[in-house]
Parts: C-alpha cells; sequence; structure tokens
C-alpha cells in the first residue's frame, strides 16, 4: 500500500511565495493551535471532525488531534491536507514522533478530496495570503463543512506589520517579500480581505465574526526572541527559492545585484534583532465563518 505522499497528485499551480525549504519548514514546525487558531478552539467538541487545510509540517494539525483526543474523541477525527509532497511528508514523520493518529492526505484547496459536509471545523492558517483566487477556495471549505459547523481562516497583513528599529535592509524586505507575493498573483495582505472575500463567496455578513491576533517579538521579557525572527529570515532568504523571486522583483539574473539585495536585507534583520530595544508585531486576521 502506498503512502500518502506517494499518492500525492501533481503539485498546484499556484506559486508558493515560501517555498519549502529547511528554513521554511523548521519555522512552521514551531507553530501551534494554541497560538496560532485560538479563535477556532472553543468550536472544539469529542465528536468534531476537523481539517487542517495546507497544514504544511503538520505541527498545528497535531495539536488539534491531541486536542480531539483529550476531549474525549479521537485523533483520527483530525485531517490535514497539503498539495505539495515535502511538507506532507514532514507532517507524516511528525505524526509519527509524536505518536498522535492523525490522517494526512494530499489535497488541493481548489478541489478537495472529500464530499460535501464531511466536517464540522475547517481551518486554514496562512494558506489564504498565497491564493490567486481565495474566493473559489473559500466556497470550496464551506462545500466541506456540515451545516452547524465553523470555517476558521487565519492570515497576516504584511503591510500592517511594524517594528522598530527600521533599518534600511528590513524595509527592503517589506518592499521586496510584498512585491514577491503579488508577482505571484496571491495578497500578502490577506488579513484584511478576510471578510470582502466571504462576502465574495456567498456569506452573510451576520454569519461572520472578525477579530484580530498579533505575534510579538521582542528583546524584552514576554515576546519572542528576535533572534528567532531575524535567523529564520536570513536563512529563507538565502535559500534558492527566495533567491529566485528576488531576482525576479529586482528585475536582473545578475548574480551580483542579488546578491547585494539579499546580503542589505539579512543585515537588516541582523541589525534590527541586535538592537535591546527591537520589536515586531505580526498582525493577523482572523475570521470565523459559521454554517
Amino acid at each position: 500500500m502506498k503512502s500518502p505522499v506517494e499518492n500525492a497528485a501533481p503539485e498546484s499551480a499556484e506559486k508558493y511565495t515560501h517555498g519549502h525549504g529547511d528554513a521554511v519548514l523548521g519555522n512552521h514546525a514551531r507553530r501551534t493551535a494554541t497560538d496560532s487558531l485560538a479563535f477556532a478552539l472553543p468550536y472544539l467538541t469529542a465528536g468534531s471532525r476537523v481539517l487542517d487545510v495546507g497544514c504544511g509540517p503538520g505541527s498545528i494539525t497535531l495539536d488539534l488531534a491531541a486536542m480531539i483526543a483529550g476531549l474525549g474523541g479521537a485523533a483520527s477525527q483530525v485531517t490535514g491536507v497539503e498539495n505539495t509532497p515535502v511538507p506532507l511528508e514532514a507532517a507524516c514523520a511528525a505524526a509519527e514522533a509524536r505518536g498522535i493518529g492523525a490522517q494526512f492526505l494530499p489535497g488541493d484547496v481548489y478541489r478537495l478530496p472529500f464530499e460535501d459536509a464531511s466536517f464540522d471545523v475547517v481551518v486554514a492558517h496562512q494558506v489564504f495570503q498565497h491564493l490567486t483566487d481565495p474566493v473559489v477556495a473559500l466556497q470550496e471549505c464551506l462545500r466541506v463543512t456540515a451545516p452547524g459547523g465553523v470555517v476558521a481562516l487565519r492570515d497576516a497583513d504584511y503591510a500592517a506589520m511594524s517594528y522598530h528599529p527600521a533599518p534600511l535592509g528590513l524595509r527592503e524586505w517589506t518592499h521586496r517579500y510584498r512585491a514577491m507575493a503579488q508577482a505571484n498573483g496571491a495578497e500578502p495582505d490577506a488579513g484584511r480581505h478576510l471578510v470582502g472575500w466571504a462576502l465574495s463567496a456567498g456569506c452573510p455578513i451576520e454569519d461572520l465574526t472578525y477579530s484580530t491576533s498579533t505575534w510579538v517579538w521582542s528583546n524584552a521579557p514576554g515576546g519572542r526572541p528576535t533572534a528567532d525572527l531575524a535567523d529564520s529570515w536570513r536563512a529563507r532568504v538565502n535559500e534558492e527559492r527566495f533567491r529566485d523571486q528576488l531576482a525576479g522583483v529586482l528585475g536582473t539574473w545578475d548574480a551580483d545585484a542579488v546578491e547585494a539585495a539579499a546580503g542589505r536585507i539579512c543585515h537588516g534583520w541582523r541589525e534590527w534583532a541586535d538592537d535591546p530595544a527591537a520589536i515586531f508585531l505580526m498582525l493577523h486576521g482572523e475570521l470565523l465563518i459559521r454554517r
């Protein structure tokens, strides 16, 4: 019998701006259901059938499965879908390592491999910012959600991110990343568009609840370590996927020009993280849709 990864369908035509290099997967594997989907957790019950769309390396999915099991249900009621083999492999390995029996399957958000009304809770964390047609994707998420269930979306808003200090290299990162995502047909400022997309998907306004939450990095106690964020992005900038897209937005394949821009961005991240007063605020939009 083939594994889910071996059975994976061809990768989606969508261009995932972050890529699936080690730096990206390592960062995403540190996410938890508590720090990423707190607004959706009250809707979990022992009987909830849960779908995590675009589950990546599966850390959030496995947390959700453990929560369902803790409520008296079964971890197998939770399914993660991913359209790319590399993160799907990481998710399956994490499930084995943690001994949590969640299911991981290949799946495309535009063509989810499930019958109508198959799930009670459908979540998508940091997914819709990477899509070229978020309204169609949301309609598909709604299709597989049972009456009385909920769809929960959470996405960052890059234009709303703020930081201090703001060295030139970090400001260049903001500009270049947003340009890269937009060149891929995606919306890096998705957090502010969630309600509009839901309305376009046919959701009544009275069925929507919108909120925000913020991840905070700071050298002061209480914040996430600034070095973690800086080191993660410096590593991503040095991955081939980022460099290729950087060349695209620079409008040149001259290796020296790309190297210089990447160097400025990496220096900016380090300069920011080393400042004792460093603060980075990452704002997220959160949308809960009741079916």
